[in-house]
């Protein structure tokens, strides 16, 4: 059964088809997004319309050329066009909005500079993509934007890459190998090998230090939106430490965005049944690596909350920062999954390379040339990617190397 996602995107949207760009990518200078752009220079189909935007146009400048000189981006798509906008500028914000059918962003954190993009998408019915694990900035979005988008047609599409599209098209393709019309319970049991870049650091400690902004915006988010029709039920409730089934150690509850995002896509879609539950773990290979990485966390937390703490952290790593190409390619991750259902169990998997960067830039850069080309099922309103993509989405990702496999 497709997803339900409200009202049909409206007969006027294929206008976009009008506007000079199939796809922008702005913040294409930082470290993912340079690596995105790199994806998409060779991985654009002919014909691709597309264009590099950021602050500096002397930085895009160099990109492109850098782009036309690496091994293996002479992809079939034209080069980029070049366009200068700054997230601080409103106008800049409709006027890329306005140029293009798809806009994807990697600049952070979200909450500080993502608000005004998503509004001049929802505004232009521009599809939007971005890679933030913010729960308070998605919220704050579908309050503010939603609404619009719907009537415009906007697919807002958040967290399209590790966060959250393992975990979610994951939990999607479980679900399609268990019975339907049944209560199904899913669990995710994440493992990785990587690092992360200074942006990433930097949206966890902006994260952290907004306690209150966090919980006011999840309150009003469930305040304003719908349940599920037919009293069915979709829930990711934070679980226990216990053994990984999997066998590979011990499985810690892992509070992310990720959970919250596979219990959307659960809400917008009767395939999941009528009482879906989903739990999300860390394993970890020894107890006391969890209760390092636990302690570790709640310090850095801790710091986050104190003005002077948090600008020391910050200052220590800085923002346009990430891990060599030597290290990401000794990077992995899987997800393995469990399923059961109507009498039935399974278990499946969703693997890859570099989690953070180099297969967070596949997945960006494929979701948006999805959102661009493929015949995708209607839908409009901040979407997940599950709600969004789907099995189109897994379908480019598979042939681009991450694997998703039934184990049995």
């Amino acid at each position: 059964m497709a997803p339900r996602t409200g009202r049909p995107r409206p007969a006027g949207r294929e206008q976009t088809d009008a506007r000079p760009y199939d796809v922008v990518l702005l913040g294409a200078t930082g470290f993912a997004g340079k690596l995105t752009a790199e994806y998409l220079a060779g991985s654009a189909p002919a014909g691709c319309r597309w264009a590099l935007a950021g602050r500096n146009h002397d930085k895009l400048a160099r990109l492109r050329d850098e782009l036309a000189a690496v091994e293996g981006a002479a992809g079939p798509a034209p080069a980029p066009d070049l366009v200068v906008a700054d997230v601080t500028q409103e106008r800049t914000l409709r006027d890329l909005a306005a140029s293009t059918r798809v806009l994807a962003t990697t600049v952070g954190p979200y909450v500080l500079y993502g608000d005004g993009l998503v509004a001049a998408c929802a505004a232009a019915g521009t599809d939007y993509l971005d890679l933030t694990g913010e729960p308070e900035f998605v919220d704050v979005t579908y309050v503010r934007h939603h609404a619009t988008a719907l009537d415009t047609g906007a697919r807002i599409v958040h967290s399209a890459g590790f966060d959250s599209i393992p975990h979610d098209l994951g939990a999607y393709f479980t679900v399609r190998e268990l019975p339907e019309d049944v209560p199904l319970q899913v669990a995710g049991y994440v493992r990785v090998s990587g690092t992360f870049s200074g942006g990433t650091f930097h949206s966890l400690v902006t994260a952290a230090s907004r306690p209150r902004q966090n919980l006011a915006a999840a309150r009003e988010r469930r305040a304003r939106e719908p349940r599920p029709d037919g009293g069915r039920v979709a829930r990711a409730p934070l679980g226990r430490p216990h053994r990984a089934p999997t066998g590979e150690g011990w499985a810690l509850p892992l509070p992310t965005i990720d959970p919250q995002i596979v219990a959307r896509s659960a809400r917008a879609d009767d395939r999941y049944g009528p009482d879906f539950t989903y739990g999300h773990y860390m394993v970890v290979p020894h107890l006391h690596k969890a209760i390092a990485g636990v302690a570790g966390l709640g310090a850095i937390v801790a710091a986050a909350q104190v003005p002077p703490a948090r600008r020391a952290l910050l200052s220590r790593v800085p923002a346009g920062d990430g891990p060599s190409p030597a290290r990401r390619a000794r990077s992995w991750f899987t997800v393995t999954f469990t399923g059961t259902g109507g009498g039935q169990h399974v278990r499946t998997r969703v693997s890859g390379g570099d989690p953070g960067y180099d297969e967070t830039a596949k997945m960006l850069g494929e979701s948006a040339l999805c959102l661009a080309f493929d015949d995708l099922p209607a839908s409009a309103g901040q979407v997940t990617t599950a709600t969004a993509m789907g099995g189109a989405l897994i379908d480019r990702l598979q042939k681009a190397g991450v694997r998703f496999e039934v184990l049995g």
